[in-house]
């Protein structure tokens, strides 16, 4: 067990020593992405082809003594999730994509002979350019990593690998050279914003709650991420679970706090159990629990599974569900701040915001300034998705251009497609066009063209996807999300699925354009918390900068995109039509009549555009007209 400072220090030397025995090392990605591709398999046949080569000796960090040779580790997640499974080569820094179990002898020959397999490695989709090295990949070249410093690098059920790597060396300074008062105000010179989407500063929060009075305080790490298309909380808690919690414990001295919780969904399983473990390992090592490094303070962690309710993202709906009640946001004030978790004075920060909290205070606030732009201070990940050449998660400095993201690292649209707009900070976010590719990401910017960070979810569209079902679908999601608690989130946000599924079906008017603003604005004005306020943003943003798709669809009854299956018609063509009857005999509405072996005919009043006639002709007598 570790009862000093210097205790921690002695072993972080140990540590380090031990693994610079390795004389290469290779790491598997072992995020969420990969290990649905097979990444655990391709580990798993690794370690015995390279065990039988004789390449092998396992650096076992709890050892006395370690051997020399190859390390095969499981990591968290590299970011790179489109190319996955993935595999890095350490000192070397090689990246292998796409691996597969059957690889391994390959690799395994390749690493005893100092070799690189070059069909292995990436290779850039609009240059054919091939890269041997990870940081030479265009796709991580520009990202600066602070958050996700240590997430594909080191194994994160390790507790020893992250001490190595100055693990909660942030938290010994802080308990044995920084009185609570300094912890707070390193936090609040650093700038740093709360990386959940709203972008309140941080260490003004803790001020608030360090001030507020009462006897029992609580620190919570929301790790509720339910948007669609985000996953960088969950893989931070995966890959670099000790951060969080390190994070998590210097806020706990910085206020006052004896207890935290992580609130996670049940939905992340493999996140759930790596943060448990890390939990169950510092607790075991004296890193968590009462007098902790011989300071006095006492502090212990705990996980609360939420049941995956998207509105338990909002910190009064997430601390209810903690309580045991109903998750559904109450009136603020007062703020969780000063009446939180069971009445008491509560801190609540988003995963991302505590794994910045170790590296401010070891480098100190004026480094993390030197980062970002001059009032969003910093780094921020970004999951990148949708119709762009590289998907994945990344970390880029505060202040990146939307160009600078999509064509540079994500390496612009697949098939060379033509950028139409991309959605940002998913429901609770918006939408930015081509005009909007120069725009700096961060919370002011992003701010005054109408969107926010949110989420920090970037699904980049093409020419063919349709604005309005993409408006759609996150009103639906929205819509199905809402605790209920607030008449016009529930009844508002149901009004606008309906009238937005009238549109996309064919049966929109110009008035329901008029309509689905004023309640929107309604909406936003009205409802209670985060979840109903921003919940109109992707239309109206859609509505704003992309109307004439709107007035295609209910004026001229057609999808620009080609995608809204209601604003089909099916046709046959007469001279190809071989009168089969097989368009017939699918039809579920009868629409198609004819004789055999004279060409049929569609009733357009009938034909409810299900496209199955098409899919069943052999002849390609079917035309879709859209």
């Amino acid at each position: 067990m570790i009862q000093t400072a210097a205790m921690l220090e002695t072993l972080r030397g140990e540590k380090q020593a031990a693994l610079e025995k390795e004389k290469q090392r290779v790491l598997i990605c072992a995020g969420t992405g990969c290990v649905a591709g097979g990444s655990l398999r391709v580990y798993d046949e690794l370690c015995k082809v390279v065990a039988k080569q004789g390449l092998t000796t396992t650096v076992d960090l709890e050892a006395e003594e370690h051997g020399e040779g190859v390390a095969i580790k499981k990591s968290g997640c590299h970011g790179f999730c489109e190319k996955g499974p993935l595999l890095r080569i350490e000192p070397e820094g090689v990246l292998y994509v796409g691996v597969k179990p059957e690889d391994a002898e390959e690799i395994a020959t390749a690493l005893a002979k100092g070799e690189i397999v070059e069909r292995l490695l990436y290779r850039e989709p609009n240059t054919d350019e091939v890269f041997a090295r990870e940081e030479d990949i265009p796709f991580y070249r520009q990202q600066e990593r602070i958050a996700l410093a240590d997430c594909g690098v080191i194994d994160p059920e390790d507790i020893w690998e992250y001490v190595a790597r100055d693990g909660y060396g942030a938290m010994a300074k802080a308990l044995t050279e920084m009185d609570p008062e300094a912890v707070c105000e390193a936090i609040v010179e650093s700038g740093l914003r709360g990386r959940g989407g709203g972008g309140f500063p941080a260490g003004r929060k803790w001020v608030l709650t360090r001030q507020a009075e009462g006897e029992q305080k609580y620190v919570i790490c929301n790790g509720d991420e339910g948007d669609p298309g985000a996953f960088m909380d969950r893989s931070l808690m995966e890959g670099d679970p000790h951060r969080v919690l390190e994070g998590m414990i210097i806020a706990g001295y910085a206020i006052g706090a004896t207890k935290g919780y992580v609130y996670m969904r049940a939905e992340y399983p493999l996140a759930v159990r790596r943060m448990q473990k890390a939990i169950d390992d510092a607790r075991a090592q004296g890193l968590l629990g009462d007098d902790i490094l011989g300071s006095g303070f006492d502090f212990d962690i705990v996980i609360k599974e939420g049941a995956g309710a998207f509105v338990c993202g909002e910190e009064s709906a997430l601390i209810a569900s903690i309580e045991g009640k109903r998750g559904m946001p109450r009136p603020k004030p007062p703020f969780p701040a000063q009446s939180g978790l069971w009445g008491c004075p509560t801190l609540i920060n988003n995963v991302e915001t505590f794994a910045n909290v170790p590296p401010i205070v070891l480098n100190g606030a004026k480094w993390f300034r030197q980062l970002g732009s001059a009032d969003s201070p910093g780094t921020k990940t970004f999951a990148i998705t949708g119709e762009v050449a590289n998907t994945g998660l990344i970390e880029v400095p505060m202040g990146k251009t939307l160009r600078e993201i999509v064509f540079d690292i994500g390496g612009g649209l697949r098939n060379n497609g033509e950028f139409k707009a991309v959605q940002i900070g998913g429901p609770s976010g918006g939408c930015l066009t081509a005009d909007h590719l120069d725009l700096p990401l961060d919370f002011d910017s992003l701010q005054s063209a109408g969107a926010m960070i949110g989420s920090s979810g970037l699904v980049v569209m093409d020419q063919n996807t349709c604005i309005v079902e993409v408006a759609r679908f996150f009103m639906n999601f929205t819509q199905n999300e809402s605790c209920g608690k607030c008449v016009l989130c529930r009844e508002g946000t149901r009004r606008m699925l309906e009238i937005l599924q009238k549109i996309v079906d064919g049966e929109g008017k110009l008035s329901d354009l008029d309509s689905l603003e004023e309640i929107g604005e309604a909406v936003k004005e009205g409802s209670l918390c985060g979840l109903g306020k921003t919940a109109p943003n992707p239309v109206l943003t859609t509505m704003q900068y992309f109307r004439d798709e709107y007035l295609a669809h209910v004026v001229e009854h057609r999808c620009p995109a080609g995608v809204c299956q209601g604003l089909k018609t099916y046709t046959i063509n007469a001279e190809l039509c071989k009168g089969c009857s097989r368009c017939a005999r699918v039809c579920p509405v009868g629409a198609i009549s004819g004789k055999v072996r004279e060409p049929y005919v569609i009733d357009q009043e009938t034909c409810i555009k299900c496209g199955a006639c098409k899919d069943s002709c052999r002849f390609d007598a079917i035309e879709e007209v859209v």
